[in-house]
């Protein structure tokens, strides 16, 4: 009993047990904290993060230009209310940031597919 007694005190200090006790109950009855829809929406949005980052790596032929728009103007519009809002849902902000720039690196994968990106040389020039 002792050797788990040192074990455990050597991992985590008992001093620190009801610091991080406190901690842990501010977080649970915060206004942003799991007992809200300010936390669950977040976590929900985080697919379309992931969904993003698996969609990398599809052929760019298989891109929705107007789907990737419409997410980029979707997350760029939450990205404002997540700031905006009392309190600041910085979880949300976060989310949307992150699909912003997956959803960004989409929309130029599929202008390139596209041909949108290319340097167009004139007649003049060839």
């Amino acid at each position: 009993m002792k050797m788990i007694y040192c074990l455990h005190r050597s991992i985590i200090s008992l001093e620190a047990v009801p610091v991080a006790m406190a901690a842990f109950r501010a977080f649970w009855n915060s206004p942003v904290g799991p007992k809200t829809t300010h936390f669950w929406g977040p976590v929900a949005n985080w697919g379309f993060v992931t969904a993003g980052l698996v969609d990398t790596q599809k052929p760019a032929e298989m891109i929705s230009g107007n789907m990737t728009g419409a997410m980029c103007v979707y997350s760029g519009l939450f990205m404002r209310f997540a700031w905006m809002v009392q309190p600041r849902n910085y979880l949300l902000l976060a989310c949307h940031a992150s699909n912003e720039a997956v959803q960004l690196y989409q929309f130029s994968r599929w202008a390139k597919a596209q041909g949108y990106l290319t340097n167009k040389v004139s007649e003049g020039e060839k």
